[in-house]
């Protein structure tokens, strides 16, 4: 099979279902982010994180490969995909808990920095919360799922939380703001 279908030259794709839509049309900007997200997320496994973040890591690519399935998959469709739900919300929540016990608690803003994949794992917050700003704004005109909304939301605080545990795990403490 090649990579090249030519389907795709007059600016328009296909969603799961059949429907063709612009390339610009909101959902595919939503999914498409989805996609930016999980390439940083790959970034930050190539700067090589701690192990425990790393497995964690690993699982959060696979779920948004399955968020980028759900956003390009209609309601009205009967495709037989994951969409996503309260399971993988609840496991979100597991993560930060047990992350954040290892951590000193906030009393200050934190900038992004520090380690390499602390850095990345910042980046890579901003962007999850550019994809929930756009999942909103696609839910404005066509049927984004609640929990969609709600996954990135808890998705941008375990990786603000995920930057915090590499920093110190690199014996490097939070970099904090400093007011003038």
């Amino acid at each position: 099979m090649k990579i090249y279908t030519k389907s795709g030259d007059r600016g328009e794709t296909t969603l799961f279902g059949g429907q063709r839509v612009s390339k610009n049309h909101s959902r595919i900007d939503a999914y498409g982010t989805v996609d930016e997200l999980n390439a940083i997320l790959g970034m930050v496994r190539s700067a090589k994180p701690d192990p425990l973040l790393d497995g964690i890591l690993y699982r959060l690519q696979h779920e948004l490969f399955e968020l980028g399935a759900d956003l390009a998959t209609p309601f009205d469709k009967n495709q037989r995909i994951e969409r996503i739900g309260d399971d993988h919300i609840r496991i979100l929540e597991r993560d930060i808990d047990r992350l954040e016990s290892a951590l000193e608690p906030i009393k200050y803003f934190i900038l992004p920095g520090g380690t390499s994949g602390a850095s990345l794992l910042h980046f890579a917050r901003t962007v999850c919360r550019r994809t929930e700003r756009l999942c909103i704004t696609c839910r404005e005109s066509e049927p984004v799922s609640d929990k969609v909304i709600i996954y990135l939301n808890r998705l941008s605080d375990l990786l603000f939380v995920m930057a915090r545990f590499q920093n110190r795990a690199g014996n490097i403490g939070d970099v904090t703001w400093q007011p003038r």
